[in-house]
């Protein structure tokens, strides 16, 4: 992801609260090397990744489920989401609100994120603690107990947050319509948080069907990252997770998505625009998708055309010729499927929009024509590897981007190697992606506008 603001970059995932946004946005640009992971797969399935960091006397336990909205049945969209909000209604042994004030009162905080692909469960306690978490998060992996009172209690809670995220916020409609186009056949083209329409009609029993199916310690990946040791981790997995009962886990079907060759844009006017602003998207290969030994490539070409102060469109754009008040791009790899690319610019007070764009569309036919420069690929690729060293001193960070790999069909040796992946990139390879990138007519155009009032 772009180190610079980007109104269409976010929303990636649907979150239970907004604490956990500002992380999920800095740490997917942010990649790991050489974090020495100890690795262990329990009797039932369960994966588990251990990151021993000796900073500070604390832990963080992550939980990925790999289920998310893509594997929403047809017609139930918001299901994934609305079953991680009703996780924390509680258990048989743990009543509704208990998790929350256990780690409220040990002075930890939590959280929980809905992604296409996954969904995911944190806690961050003082190390001493790590076994009360484990208890209670490996009790509500089969334990969690659900009724018509609070599954339309919480829908409520839902249909505000889609009002709040998506109806009220014109960057977040625009990027909703925006998915919706470039992924027509996909899945990936339905928001994770669900239509409105069919989050009013979902019942508790198609919740409790999809927690039957998909909750299960085969089809989950546990990563603890902290001031503990691997054997301490293992020993306390197999107490509490070892217990949970191995399940079948049906295999996830992705409706592949087909190229549509035609120009699509999307306009969007709105009274609460304070300044246009115009975007543009592309469908990519991910990190795991078909065609994925081009992401790395892709990777390098987006840092390079927009992802820092440095880079192309910012210099030209905004220090150059004072044409755009920001610009950038961003991509985001870690998919099952095809992914996206983007590029977003915004111009100045007194700037005309369509004056700006032919400007961007210029530098963009330099780089087709020309390609990138070896210094370029130096530059970024330095770039990229240097800020994956401030990974290693997070505590969540680490522990989010193994989960994320591991329940996107990436290894652990996968996320290991990403420096080493990224080093080996060619000139040739990067402008071979950005050729066949800028070329091609698989792309959303969206432009937010100011509405006049009456």
């Amino acid at each position: 992801m772009s180190r610079l603001y980007n109104p269409f970059g976010s929303l990636i995932v649907s979150f239970g609260t907004l604490s956990l946004m500002i992380f999920l946005a800095s740490s997917s640009w942010v990649l790991a090397q050489d974090f020495n992971p100890k690795t262990l797969i329990l009797d039932n399935g369960l994966q588990i990744v251990v990151i021993e960091n000796n900073r500070a006397p604390v832990v963080t336990q992550m939980l990925f489920y790999k289920v998310g909205s893509a594997d929403d049945p047809y017609g139930k969209s918001g299901l994934a989401h609305f079953l991680e909000h009703l996780m924390f209604k509680g258990t048989r042994k743990n009543p509704s609100g208990r998790f929350s004030e256990v780690v409220s009162s040990l002075g930890g905080k939590e959280n929980a994120f809905t992604g296409h692909d996954y969904t995911g469960y944190y806690q961050t306690v003082p190390v001493e603690h790590l076994s009360l978490i484990m208890d209670l998060e490996s009790d509500r992996m089969t334990g969690l107990v659900l009724n018509d009172e609070s599954v339309n209690s919480e829908r409520k809670v839902i249909i505000e947050e889609r009002r709040s995220r998506v109806e009220n916020n014109p960057y977040g409609l625009l990027k909703e319509k925006i998915d919706a186009i470039l992924f027509l056949n996909h899945p990936y083209g339905i928001p994770v948080i669900g239509w409105q329409n069919e989050i009013l009609e979902l019942k508790t029993e198609d919740i409790v069907e999809f927690y039957k199916t998909w909750y299960s310690p085969n089809n989950a990946v546990l990563v603890v990252s902290g001031d503990v040791s691997s054997f301490q981790v293992f020993e306390l997995a197999k107490r509490y997770y070892g217990k949970v009962p191995f399940r079948f886990v049906p295999h996830r079907e992705r409706i592949k998505e087909t190229s549509t060759r035609v120009e699509k844009k999307v306009i969007l006017k709105d009274e609460k625009v304070g300044h246009p602003s115009w975007t543009r998207r592309w469908a990519v290969p991910s990190y795991s998708s078909t065609y994925k030994e081009k992401a790395f490539a892709i990777k390098i070409f987006v840092e390079i055309l927009g992802g820092s102060l440095s880079s192309r469109l910012y210099t030209s754009l905004v220090v150059d010729r004072p044409l755009a008040v920001s610009t950038g791009a961003w991509y985001f790899p870690n998919y099952l499927d095809k992914t996206s690319m983007g590029i977003w610019v915004s111009p100045r007070p007194n700037v005309d929009i369509n004056q700006l764009v032919i400007s961007l569309e210029t530098e963009l036919k330099l780089v087709e024509q020309f390609g990138i420069k070896e210094e370029e690929l130096n530059r970024a690729k330095n770039r990229l590897i240097d800020s994956s060293i401030f990974a290693r001193d997070s505590l969540s960070g680490p522990a989010y981007l193994f989960g994320i790999a591991l329940s996107t069909g990436r290894s652990v040796s996968d996320v290991e190697q990403w420096s080493k992946r990224v080093s080996e990139v060619t000139v040739e390879q990067v402008n071979s992606v950005a050729r066949e990138i800028l070329a091609s007519q698989d792309f959303v155009t969206g432009v937010l506008m100011p509405k006049i009032k009456n």
